[in-house]
């Protein structure tokens, strides 16, 4: 049965721009070799552009929180202006009725003979401030009206600039990541040719040296990729293996930065046979752990890592259909002594769950 778990997008954001340094070249088997600065500098090139295809996503998700909070933000001005699309219809209603009323009554006619007929001071007084409020209203409708219209006008307007910025914007940045995803294909095929020509030789060609940041782990054991999907387990069946799956494979692109899951030392480095490019690790509780289908290691055989380590990076070489690391711990470094890796590393307190 397939299962699943995404850790935390680390690994790539964490990748920082890496460097080739001088490294003791390993063959089949550990045996001295020609390192290739080709090859070297095709890993860098991966790991730079795994950084900045992290960076350009975050880029595209922060992008699109803002677009998602200027959505909200539009929501809302639409609910104002329709607001205000309401009011300057009824202030054009108002004005509807107001010069309705004056065409009755002769355009203010009637109330200028009220004032010129008045028998009396008083009913002039009335009839001026008839005509006054009959006026101040009409202005007042009039003022109300023209606001409005400007500020609908003026909003509308400012809703079309946000909505055409956050396009944009959505726009460049999703043209940015794919840009540097491309690349980053490209150059992860690269890596894997120049893997597949090393097991075709049946000899690797030196440990790649990439700068890896600092990193402080709080336990003494880690996954061996940090974001990943479980693909096949540990004793299923299929057609590629003679009897059952020995190890636990793991899903990710190629070029992903593989990590040594405890301390130890590196007892083989080979290349060629089903396995492709892979790495043993003797830890120092006498298990040994397996790292298989690399396209590239960054270790030598007999070197002491640490936990987290980055020993090589996964693709897809050997007898391998597809992108993944295959993970196995065995009792001794030989194929054969392999025992369940997930509870193996759950008792050491990683869960793959």
């Amino acid at each position: 049965m397939r299962s699943s778990r995404r850790r935390p997008l680390l690994v790539p954001v964490l990748v920082c721009a890496a460097a080739v340094l001088a490294a003791r070249p390993t063959a089949a088997d550990g045996e001295p070799g020609d390192g290739s600065a080709a090859e070297s500098g095709l890993s860098t090139r991966v790991a730079r552009l795994y950084e900045e295809a992290a960076v350009a996503t975050q880029k595209y998700e922060a992008g699109q929180r803002e677009a998602e909070a200027a959505r909200g933000k539009a929501r809302k001005l639409e609910e104002l202006l329709g607001r205000e699309r309401r009011e300057t219809a009824a202030l054009r209603d108002d004005l509807g009725r107001i010069a309705r009323a004056q065409y009755r009554e002769g355009g203010g006619l009637p109330v200028a003979a009220q004032i010129i007929l008045a028998d009396d001071p008083e009913q002039m007084l009335r009839g001026q401030h008839a005509f006054a409020q009959a006026q101040l209203d009409l202005d007042t409708a009039l003022g109300k009206s023209r606001r409005a219209e400007a500020r609908l006008a003026a909003d509308e307007s400012r809703a079309r600039s946000a909505w055409q910025g956050v396009e944009r914007r959505a726009t460049e940045l999703a043209v940015l990541k794919k840009g540097i995803e491309d690349k980053l294909d490209q150059a992860r095929w690269e890596l894997q040719g120049q893997a597949d020509a090393s097991v075709a030789a049946g000899a690797c060609r030196g440990a790649v040296r990439l700068v890896q940041p600092a990193a402080h782990f709080s336990q003494s054991w880690v996954a061996p990729v940090e974001t990943y999907t479980l693909s096949a387990s540990y004793g299923s069946g299929g057609a590629r293996w003679a009897n059952r799956h020995t190890g636990q494979d793991f899903a990710v692109p190629i070029g992903t930065p593989v990590r040594a899951v405890g301390e130890g030392r590196v007892v083989r480095v080979s290349c060629g046979g089903p396995f492709g490019i892979e790495i043993v690790l003797r830890h120092p509780d006498g298990y040994f752990t397996q790292y298989a289908h690399l396209a590239a290691v960054t270790v030598d055989q007999g070197e002491r890592v640490t936990a987290g380590q980055w020993i090589g990076q996964s693709g897809t070489s050997g007898n391998s259909t597809g992108p993944h690391l295959h993970f196995e711990t065995r009792v001794t470094d030989r194929a054969g002594s392999a025992v369940d890796p997930v509870p193996w590393l759950a008792a050491r307190g990683v869960s793959l769950g």
